[in-house]
């Protein structure tokens, strides 16, 4: 890659990393499914008026309605909606971490439930590898050694498996321009999310809610959402979907930086032993590190 992506691939993992920063602190003050809605929601707003600029907003025509409900629903209501809830009660870092699981539920969804891509052996190893790192950390908790609860961390999992299958689900918006594809979903997950906010929040009133708080909100909706998805979408056009890819390692550093840097986060040594395999499953997954040492032996 040229140093311009590298740099723009380095500021999405500090922007991406930097989301579970804002969300732990948002989500103190302001109810997980009404924080859902408002990233989405100010994200949304903020790509209509790129579109609009860009003069691409004819793109979002009626018939992708379905398809745009359905990728809002798995790529941002239902993810978004976890992460929050989990980080209610475990730092930023750890549930970056967890959400880091990404690409391998991708291999299992795309390899093994629906056949759209194929299983190559460090593939496998990848996910024995992630799956162990997982392991190692979540028995932390179990064994007392943390006293993260469990159960948010299963949020954070289960929000890297909706995130799986909204990348399979999200082949069939190749032909859209990626743009026009991230607004589509945000325009969905804002639909969705709207009435869930209402009925959720409570006595909860935006008065109330601190400058911090508030600031933290518009940094999850402009700048971690809607510019970090410019930003991939540049990448992408660029330096190719494997590159671009690379972000998954970025993430989770950068937000443990961030936690213990700002919030005084620190995790057990399981856990970090946990992330060290997890992210030599990630490595081992992507794959590119052993098709160059073969290039070099050839």
């Amino acid at each position: 890659m040229s140093l311009r992506n590298w740099i723009l691939l380095v500021v999405l993992g500090a922007i991406w990393g930097g989301a579970f920063l804002f969300a732990k602190v948002a989500v103190a003050e302001i109810p997980p499914f009404v924080l859902v809605f408002l990233r989405v929601f100010i994200a949304c707003t903020t790509l209509m008026i790129v579109l609009w600029h860009q003069g691409l907003l004819d793109h979002l025509e009626w018939r992708l309605a379905g398809p745009f409900l359905v990728m809002g629903l798995l790529n941002n209501a239902v993810p978004f909606s976890l992460l929050f809830l989990g980080q209610t009660v475990i730092g930023a870092g750890l549930a970056s971490i967890l959400n880091a699981t990404t690409p391998i539920f991708t291999v299992v969804v795309a390899g093994l439930l629906v056949r759209q891509e194929s299983l190559d052996m460090h593939k496998i190893a990848g996910v024995l590898l992630g799956v162990a790192g997982v392991a190692v950390m979540l028995s932390s908790s179990l064994s007392g050694l943390a006293t993260d609860p469990l159960w948010a961390q299963l949020c954070c999992l289960d929000a890297a498996i909706s995130y799986a299958c909204a990348a399979t689900f999200a082949r069939r918006f190749r032909t859209l321009p990626t743009q026009v594809a991230a607004t589509g979903q945000l325009l969905g997950s804002s639909l969705i999310m709207l009435p869930v906010a209402l009925f959720t929040a409570s006595d909860w009133s935006p008065f109330d809610t601190s400058l911090v708080a508030w600031s933290n909100v518009i940094a999850l909706g402009i700048l971690a959402t809607a510019l970090a998805y410019l930003i991939y979408f540049r990448l992408l056009s660029d330096a190719g979907a494997t590159n671009a890819s690379l972000v998954t390692l970025l993430v989770p550093a950068s937000a443990l930086f961030f936690g213990w840097l700002i919030l005084g986060e620190n995790l057990s040594p399981l856990q970090l032993a946990g992330f060290g395999v997890l992210l030599a499953g990630l490595v081992v997954l992507d794959g590119r590190l052993f098709k160059r040492k073969v290039t070099e032996t050839a």
